[in-house]
């Protein structure tokens, strides 16, 4: 904050007197200085004052992109998304337009809330990420943003689990159904698949529909022989003198093939 206001202090100075031109080295150096010493903010808007004062130098483009990584830092994502969108559009040739990206997912990324939240943030996240991947397939962020495509896509499935629960629970196995539905079809490289069978097993007999309520039985002990999940559904039937039973119009057998 020092070094925030000595800055100010300066600019107040010189506004009062005229406009005076800082070197741009001046500039981006005590920024990069204000960044090491961990003070983001000041080095964020340092770094904007680099650009403000010498937009055509090489140096402009630098700071527009560190301005972002130090507004990042500070968890003031916003004003990173503003300052790296600006970037991507304004470079989209620039060697650093891959990390712009990364960047940009990462500000998405850490705002990912629990599944009982709203999953805009989570959306977003996806969506910059898989954007970088078919962008840039060959960098070292793509390497990264893939791994955490899977996890964010984990946590989509899961959120539609936690809704077609509550409808479950509320005795309104038809909305379940859409839920546990879309995560079997959409997210089938997910964990959450094993649970969704077993679901749409549950779903299927509370509407009396009980052929997809085998075949979902049926599609769940194929695939996940060992799982707890499957032990419950095989119950379940049981308990309605039914068995799994794979069933060639059903859905189910059209998504998972010959794997069901």
């Amino acid at each position: 904050m020092a070094i925030l206001t000595l800055f100010l202090v300066g600019c107040a100075g010189e506004d009062s007197t005229g406009y005076k031109e800082r070197p741009v080295e001046e500039l981006y150096n005590g920024a990069m200085t204000a960044m090491e010493n961990g003070d983001n903010l000041p080095a964020a808007l340092m770094f904007d004052e680099v650009e403000r004062q010498h937009p055509y130098s090489v140096w402009a483009t630098k700071a527009q992109l560190m301005s972002a990584y130090a507004y990042y830092r500070q968890a003031k994502y916003d004003e990173a998304i503003i300052g790296l969108d600006r970037f991507i559009q304004l470079h989209p040739g620039h060697k650093d337009v891959a990390y712009a990206y990364y960047l940009k997912s990462l500000c998405y990324y850490e705002q990912i809330s629990d599944v009982g939240r709203d999953q805009k943030m989570t959306d977003f996240a996806l969506k910059t990420m898989e954007e970088l991947v078919t962008r840039f397939p060959e960098s070292s962020y793509s390497r990264d943003a893939k791994l955490k495509i899977d996890l964010t896509r984990d946590h989509l499935a899961g959120k539609e689990m936690e809704i077609g629960r509550y409808y479950l629970n509320r005795k309104q196995p038809l909305a379940a159904v859409n839920r546990f539905r879309n995560v079997v079809e959409n997210y089938q490289t997910t964990s959450h698949v094993p649970e969704a069978l077993h679901r749409l097993t549950e779903s299927y007999l509370a509407l009396g529909v009980t052929s997809e309520a085998q075949a979902s039985a049926a599609v769940l002990g194929f695939n996940f022989p060992g799982s707890k999940w499957y032990e419950d559904s095989y119950q379940l039937l049981a308990g309605s003198n039914l068995a799994p039973q794979r069933d060639e119009k059903s859905w189910l057998d059209r998504v998972f093939g010959k794997r069901s």
